[in-house]
């Protein structure tokens, strides 16, 4: 039987995306960005957990586009709260990311708990002209995903290095669907926590260019890739997301507890 969270992504991958024989996507109108963060627009006017920034903006030709920044705190949990900076929809074509941030959102609005002792800041579009085109790439035609700390001409890694440099994250997420992967697996820069927090499938390293903390930085947060394949159904990678970051948020904050009682 499914869950409610898998009978939701579900019913709404089934009603709004058609698929060819060959399983390719069908091609569609230009997407539109606005009505995909509609619902985390929606939750942020009303919920007293989820706060919406809008103020991080860069130029793509004549039209101005916004990189969004979504703040969820949860309950209190004794302590300073947990800051992770969680990130999605590098490449436009991928939606599955885009797709799990705006559902776990939904999922901790309804169920707060979930987020005790934490601040995530949700990145859900890092590639808003990719999304609204369907493209891999943004406009400039470059790789977003290796452009991290090159000294990057690209807005968007602009946006998103000063993010990484100001907000002092104790953990980064990034939500990946990748072309040659075979399986559901992450990647983390640290065996220990790679062992704690990757219950399943994980390798240790992976490309310095993917999007990272800067080198420099005074406290270096854990960081996670979690890449799901292409070659499944887009809401199974969904929910694949979803349980992953569920796994996450559980698995530091006990992490965390056994640590404070060495």
């Amino acid at each position: 039987m499914k869950t409610a969270i898998e009978t939701s992504v579900a019913e709404r991958v089934a009603g709004s995306r058609a698929i060819t024989s060959t399983g390719k996507k069908t091609p569609g109108p230009r997407r539109s960005i606005a009505e995909c963060l509609a619902p985390l627009n929606k939750i942020a006017a009303q919920s007293p957990n989820l706060v919406a920034y809008h103020d991080a903006r860069f130029m793509s030709g004549s039209e101005t586009y916004v990189l969004p920044r979504y703040v969820f705190v949860g309950p209190q949990g004794g302590d300073t709260p947990i800051h992770f900076g969680i990130f999605a929809g590098l490449h436009g074509d991928k939606l599955e990311s885009v797709h799990a941030v705006v559902q776990f959102i939904k999922m901790l609005e309804a169920n707060p708990e979930l987020a005790r002792g934490y601040c995530l800041s949700f990145y859900p579009l890092c590639n808003p002209t990719g999304y609204e085109d369907g493209t891999h790439f943004p406009r400039s035609g470059k790789d977003l995903n290796r452009e991290f700390w090159k000294n990057s001409s690209e807005p968007e890694i602009w946006l998103l290095q000063a993010e990484l440099l100001s907000r002092s994250f104790q953990g980064i997420i990034l939500l990946q669907t990748d072309d040659i992967s075979h399986g559901f697996y992450g990647c983390s820069g640290g065996v220990t926590l790679a062992k704690h927090l990757l219950r399943q499938g994980y390798c240790v390293e992976y490309a310095k260019a993917v999007l990272t903390a800067p080198t420099k930085a005074r406290l270096r947060p854990f960081e996670i890739v979690y890449k799901t394949p292409a070659t499944l159904p887009s809401y199974m990678n969904e929910i694949a997301f979803i349980g992953a970051l569920q796994m996450v948020l559980t698995e530091y904050r006990e992490f965390i507890a056994y640590g404070a009682n060495l």
